[in-house]
């Protein structure tokens, strides 16, 4: 990670995010919620990969130095991603790699993800967003923000990612 301002790589301003970096990771902690919650495949992987992109942009957000100048091409938050953070170099290709199945996913085609794919997405977002936590120090001020999850229909409740005692 950058120590100072000056090293923080430059984004340009427009493509920051516009929430802080805890408001996205609450936002990502919630899509892993509804994802988690999603019966047809295709929408719990889309909504897995958008928390992911929620806590990618968290962590963008937080470590970019914004500059005024425009680009007139676009850049991914997976790309943008590397560049912040190049130690998540690895998570930023595996999500950049689903992307196009998120968007497909989103248009409804159907049988364009399979159960086990959108299982093991939504596991990995979970995974993604627990290191970004960590990365920005965050986890523990978020620890008690969500509402405790009924997960699965039954009566335990449960946060993401852990087992009912």
């Amino acid at each position: 990670m950058p120590t100072s301002p000056a090293q923080a790589p430059a984004v340009p301003a427009h493509v920051l995010p516009h929430r802080t970096p805890a408001q996205l990771l609450v936002v990502a902690r919630h899509g892993l919620a509804e994802a988690g919650r999603t019966r047809p495949d295709g929408l719990r992987y889309a909504a897995a990969h958008l928390a992911a992109l929620r806590a990618a942009a968290a962590l963008i957000a937080a470590r970019a130095r914004p500059t005024p100048t425009r680009r007139s091409r676009i850049t991914s938050v997976w790309v943008l991603l590397a560049a912040v953070a190049p130690e998540l170099d690895e998570w930023a290709n595996y999500f950049a790699v689903g992307a196009g199945k998120r968007a497909a996913a989103e248009a409804g085609i159907p049988r364009v993800v399979t159960a086990r794919e959108a299982d093991d997405l939504l596991r990995a977002a979970e995974q993604f967003v627990a290191v970004v936590e960590t990365a920005l120090g965050l986890q523990p001020a978020l620890d008690g923000l969500f509402p405790p999850l009924r997960l699965g229909g039954s009566d335990a409740t449960e946060r993401p990612g852990t087992a009912a005692a």
